[in-house]
């Protein structure tokens, strides 16, 4: 496959910022409209999928098919990852009880901040495959780990009972309850806010689940650009597509079963590589039928509420 050239770089992340501006200018203006947020949130979402297939059709017409197959891949298996994190999301909201106008201003800096920590972790990840091949053997470990660990009974969820580490951090100095800032001035000194800890449990969450995606991208494909633009473009429609399934996230309730089916294909197809080549179409359908196998199953199951 032929070398990336330095103007593909900067032409995505010149572009990745023209859509950032479109998207906060046409939600900012819908709100001073006062149109229905779900419906902004959607039109969002749709312009990072159309953005996405672009890159798709770019990549086609520059790199070749097979360019184009792989990142769609890689990008198929961050979709659906990012999907589970959205539980989690919304499970922190609830322990921070973040008010939902607040919510869109903690998810932004949370995505800015997994932008920068994806691109890290995949650049660190491809120089480990380059000078160390049994690291794809630790990569397909951490794959076959999060995919049994997704499929096995969980304890219940506690939103509403604070964790250990909030606890000790609210001794160890005071928590102002204030949500307009992520860092006020109470009595005469800075202050961190539960917004500020909200942000920080995010990013914090992210990088638990930078854990299991990164292997997963690279199990797809060695190639840096393709790897890191798929996660990107995953990773930047995250924020408008949990304020469109906010409301369906408790009927998606087999959807961690086609997850852990695509990270247990995606840890064999590693483990297999220097046996078995699996095309790139081939892949990409293997997931795309797991995660819409999953998906249609839960939205024809009885519905059930989130607690």
């Amino acid at each position: 496959m032929p070398a990336t050239p330095i103007s593909y770089w900067i032409g995505f992340h010149l572009a990745l910022l023209l859509l950032l501006a479109a998207e906060l200018f046409y939600a900012s203006r819908q709100s001073r409209l006062g149109r229905n947020p779900h419906r902004t949130a959607l039109a969002a979402t749709a312009l990072w999928i159309a953005a996405a297939l672009a890159l798709a059709a770019f990549l086609h017409h520059a790199l070749g098919p097979a360019a184009s197959v792989q990142y769609l891949s890689g990008y198929a298996i961050e979709e659906s990852l990012s999907i589970d994190n959205l539980f989690v999301f919304l499970l922190l909201f609830r322990l921070f009880q973040i008010a939902p106008a607040n919510q869109p201003r903690v998810l932004f800096w949370g995505v800015a901040g997994a932008v920068l920590l994806r691109g890290l972790f995949i650049a660190g990840g491809l120089a480990l495959l380059a000078h160390f091949h049994w690291i794809a053997c630790l990569f397909a470990a951490i794959l076959l780990i999060a995919a049994i660990r997704m499929v096995l009974p969980e304890a219940q969820h506690q939103p509403d009972r604070m964790p250990r580490w909030l606890a000790w951090l609210t001794r160890l100095h005071p928590i102002s309850p204030r949500q307009d800032r992520f860092v006020v001035r109470e009595n005469g000194r800075p202050t961190a806010t539960l917004l500020l800890l909200a942000l920080i449990a995010i990013e914090l969450s992210d990088l638990v689940f930078a854990l299991d995606s990164i292997p997963a991208v690279l199990s797809i494909t060695r190639h840096a650009f393709l790897a890191y633009t798929s996660n990107i473009m995953a990773v930047m429609g995250l924020r408008s597509l949990y304020f469109v399934l906010i409301g369906a996230l408790s009927r998606l309730r087999f959807l961690h079963y086609g997850l852990a089916a695509v990270l247990a294909f995606a840890a064999l197809k590693m483990l297999a590589a220097q046996w078995i080549a699996i095309a790139p179409l081939a892949s990409l359908a293997v997931i795309l039928a797991l995660i819409a196998l999953t998906l249609v199953a839960s939205l024809c199951a009885p519905r059930i509420s989130m607690q």
